[in-house]
This record gives structure tokens, sequence and C-alpha cells, in this order.
């Protein structure tokens, strides 16, 4: 059975470092970080998640579509 803690600590998996530091997420890595805890969510509901409990990642996606992507930012100024 699923549990609702798991769905926090997928979107903490699916985080990647890039060699600059910089920390991204993409909505597939959560989805499939998802269904290793036995969430079985699609891309938009993904997203609606990630949107409306996430207030540290903005989106940057650079495409139309479902398939975002997210990047932690700093409120205080700067990337």
């Amino acid at each position: 059975m699923p549990r609702r803690y798991e769905i926090d600590d997928a979107f903490k998996h699916a985080i990647k470092i890039s060699s600059k530091g910089r920390r991204t997420v993409t909505t597939e890595d959560f989805v499939a970080e998802l269904a290793k805890r036995n969430w079985h969510w699609g891309l938009r509901e993904a997203n609606r998640w990630i949107e409306i409990y996430v207030n540290t990642f903005s989106d940057v996606s650079t495409v139309e579509g479902d398939a975002r992507t997210f990047l932690l930012f700093n409120p205080n100024g700067g990337l």
C-alpha cells in the first residue's frame, strides 16, 4: 500500500545535481521514482503536486507539454 510520505521521498530521490551544483528535477524522473514506491501517477498529476507542495523549485522547461524541468532557486537572489 502506498504511503503519503513516500511522495516526498520520491521527489528528493529524483533531484539531479549538475557539475555546477545546480539541482534539477524532471517530471519523468519524479514519476519513475514514484513508481518504485507503488505510486502510479501521470506527468500532469506529478506536475500539479510539484506546483502545490514544492515552492523552492521553479519551472525552467524549454518545450511545451507535461514533460517539464524544475530548477532549485534561491529566492534571496540568484539561481
